[in-house]
């Protein structure tokens, strides 16, 4: 048996989507910036695809600009923050995604700029207190970055009081939404956010596509130069036919939100109910076993398994079938392991394997009783 628990890292494509993007890409090949009617009918399909991203986010068009995923928005927001807006101070956490904490890097280098984590509690949330005195520090021009929903552990934050925070202080606030787009609902008409990143891949679209949120007259400038795509911060010719496939994945996660997240949410207790008596002694990692605070696509766990066990695990998951991610998947082949769990765990379960499962609309109880019977031999 074969099952996929690993959907933080990406979701498997949707058919209606796989078939809108092959419908595009046979029919639909020309060039957006063209002229003639080929060029005139592709630019109606991104056009109308980018109507569509912002009518569910209650953006304006003109807002969403098309990159090539999280990682890219991401870079762009944060590098052209620094160099166009004046931004001196980046506030963020220790456990962002390494998109995030090594752009920040990069930027120290190049343009000395200081870089304040805030502090964490207990459970891997953000300290708002501590957000404010960090705000408050001097009068510097100042950017937060802080992720919507946390891709190892899945804590969630709340946008509308980060945001506001930061407004009241009068600095900037981008958000890494990669794990929240699709799964929840967003008004950025309402929501006090400057920039947003997202990535279709996470919301049962196609790799290698995403898109950044820039709010009206931020005054970002390029970041890829060249024509004069994407309202002019980033050239080179649009995937078109990813786009469209974007904007359908985007389309129908929300046109069955309701359905679908009771759908997870209920195979994520089942996990947890499951877990829990096959390992009495199991730790959830951050808040991921928490039906509010984390979401519900995702648990990580903390196995009380030996070591001489452990160092079987992985292999064995492997073995019977089962994907799932020693933490985050952009750093399961380190070892050094993650970041995130090296920040939150207490030191008395850091020996214990810890695993990331997350679910989708694809995966079943019946899975969820198979991981469990290949666990058992892990249990005892």
């Amino acid at each position: 048996m074969n099952v996929y628990f690993d959907n933080a890292a990406t979701t498997p494509i949707r058919k209606e989507v796989i078939q809108v993007i092959s419908s595009v890409m046979e029919n639909c090949f020309g060039n957006p910036s063209s002229v003639h009617a080929y060029g005139r009918t592709a630019k109606t399909n991104l056009e109308t695809s980018r109507k569509g991203i912002a009518a569910a986010l209650n953006a304006a068009p003109q807002e969403i600009i098309f990159t090539s995923g999280g990682t890219e928005s991401d870079n762009m927001i944060l590098h052209s923050a620094v160099k166009d807006l004046g931004v001196k101070t980046i506030i963020s956490s220790s456990i962002e995604h390494h998109a995030i904490l090594h752009a920040m890097d990069a930027l120290k280098l190049l343009h000395g700029i200081e870089v304040l984590f805030v502090n964490l509690l207990d459970d891997g949330s953000i300290d708002l207190k501590n957000l404010a005195s960090l705000l408050q520090k001097d009068t510097s021009k100042k950017l937060v970055s802080l992720m919507h929903v946390n891709n190892e552990i899945g804590n969630i934050l709340d946008l509308t009081k980060v945001g506001e925070l930061c407004h009241v202080n009068n600095a900037l606030f981008h958000t890494d939404a990669v794990q929240g787009i699709g799964h929840y609902t967003f008004d950025m008409d309402q929501l006090p956010v400057d920039f947003l990143s997202a990535a279709a891949h996470k919301f049962h679209g196609p790799k290698g596509v995403g898109f950044s949120f820039v709010r009206k007259n931020s005054g970002l400038q390029p970041s890829i130069h060249g024509g004069s795509q994407e309202r002019g911060l980033r050239a080179g010719t649009e995937s078109v036919h990813n786009i469209v496939g974007m904007c359908k994945a985007l389309e129908l996660a929300y046109a069955n939100l309701n359905s679908e997240k009771k759908q997870v949410l209920d195979l994520k207790k089942y996990f947890i109910e499951k877990i829990s008596i096959l390992f009495p002694n199991v730790v959830f990692n951050g808040l991921s076993g928490s039906d509010n605070g984390s979401t519900f696509t995702l648990v990580n766990v903390a196995l009380p398994i030996s070591k001489e066990k452990s160092s079987l695990l992985d292999f064995h998951l492997d073995l019977k079938g089962i994907a799932c991610s020693k933490g985050s998947a952009c750093q399961s082949g380190s070892s050094s392991g993650s970041h995130v769990l090296n920040a939150v765990q207490q030191s008395t379960i850091k020996d214990w394997p810890s695993l990331r499962f997350s679910f989708s609309i694809f995966n079943s109880k019946k899975e969820v009783d198979y991981l469990m019977e290949v666990l058992k031999d892990f249990s005892a």
